[in-house]
C-alpha cells in the first residue's frame, strides 16, 4: 500500500506541468495534494483525467488559497473536513478521510508569515490540531501527512543557525509545534527510518537553491505508533519537479 503527499503550489499550474503523468507513474492507494489554490468545483475539473480514484476536496473561503484534496483508490467510510474550529476551517487545510485500517489526514500547516507576523496564531493552530488528532486517534489510528512548515531538527534544513528564530518554519515556537504532534502517540516515519539522512522536500525559488540543494524538510509522515510494524518504506522523492516542494511517500503491508 502506498500513499504520496505534494504541495503542488497550485493544481490548476501543476497539471500543466505533467502532474497527470507523475501521478500515474507514482502507482499510489493514496494521493494527498496541498495547496491546490482552488475551489472545490476547479480541483474536481483539473482532475477529471483521472479515472479509478475517489477525490474528496477541502477548499479554502478565500479564492485562490490554501486548500488541500485526497484521491484514494478505496472509497472512504467517512470524510471530515476541518478540525471544527471555524477560525481554522475557513483556510481549507485539515481533509481526513477514515478507511478501514486507518484515518488519513491530509494536512497543510500555515506558514508564520514573512517577520513571523502570524507566528502567535500558528502556536495557537498546533495546539487545536494536536488536541484534534489526539481524540481523532481513539477512534482508530491515524496517519498525517502534508507540508507541516517547519523544519524539525537542525538535520532537516540546510542552514539552520542563520534560520533558527528568525526565519517562518525553524523557530522554537514552532519546532515545540511539531513537538506536541508528535507527543499524541505519533512517528516521523522518514527520520525513524534514516536518522542520519540529509534529505529536502522545499526549496526556495530564489538564489537557485534547488541547484544548490538549499533546501528544507518540511513535508512529513506522522505515523500512528501502532502501525510501526506495517511501514515499510518512507521516501523523498527529489527528483520530481513541478512545485517548490516535491513528493513523498509511505509504504506500508497490513
Amino acid at each position: 500500500m502506498k500513499i504520496t503527499s505534494w504541495n503542488v503550489n497550485g493544481i490548476r499550474a501543476a497539471v500543466g506541468k505533467d502532474f497527470i503523468n507523475e501521478f500515474n507513474s507514482s502507482n499510489s492507494d493514496f494521493y494527498c495534494l496541498q495547496e491546490t489554490k482552488a475551489q472545490n468545483d476547479q480541483v474536481e475539473k483539473a482532475l477529471e483525467e483521472i479515472n479509478g480514484y475517489h477525490l474528496s476536496v477541502h477548499s479554502a473561503v478565500k479564492k485562490g488559497y490554501s486548500g488541500v484534496a485526497i484521491l484514494s483508490k478505496e472509497q472512504p467510510i467517512q470524510i471530515s473536513t476541518g478540525i471544527g474550529i471555524e477560525e481554522h476551517d475557513q483556510e481549507g487545510r485539515v481533509l481526513s478521510c477514515e478507511f478501514e485500517k486507518f484515518v488519513l489526514v491530509n494536512v497543510y500547516v500555515p506558514n508564520a508569515g514573512s517577520g513571523l507576523k502570524r507566528l502567535d496564531y500558528r502556536s495557537e493552530w498546533d495546539k487545536d490540531f494536536a488536541a484534534y488528532l489526539k481524540k481523532l486517534r481513539k477512534k482508530k489510528p491515524i496517519i498525517v501527512t502534508g507540508d507541516f512548515n517547519v523544519a524539525h531538527e537542525p538535520i532537516d534544513l540546510a542552514r539552520p543557525k542563520s534560520n533558527y528564530n528568525k526565519t517562518s518554519g525553524y523557530t522554537q515556537v514552532e519546532i515545540d509545534g511539531m513537538d506536541g504532534l508528535l507527543s499524541v502517540g505519533l512517528i516521523d516515519s522518514f527520520r525513524d527510518l534514516y536518522p542520519e539522512e540529509v534529505k529536502y522536500s522545499f526549496w526556495s525559488v530564489r538564489f537557485g537553491a534547488r541547484a544548490k540543494n538549499v533546501g528544507w524538510r518540511l513535508d512529513y509522515f506522522l505515523t500512528d505508533k501502532r502501525l510501526k510494524k506495517h511501514t515499510k518504506d518512507s521516501t523523498i522523492d527529489t527528483d520530481i519537479m513541478g512545485s517548490d516542494h516535491c513528493p513523498i511517500s509511505l509504504e506500508l503491508e497490513f
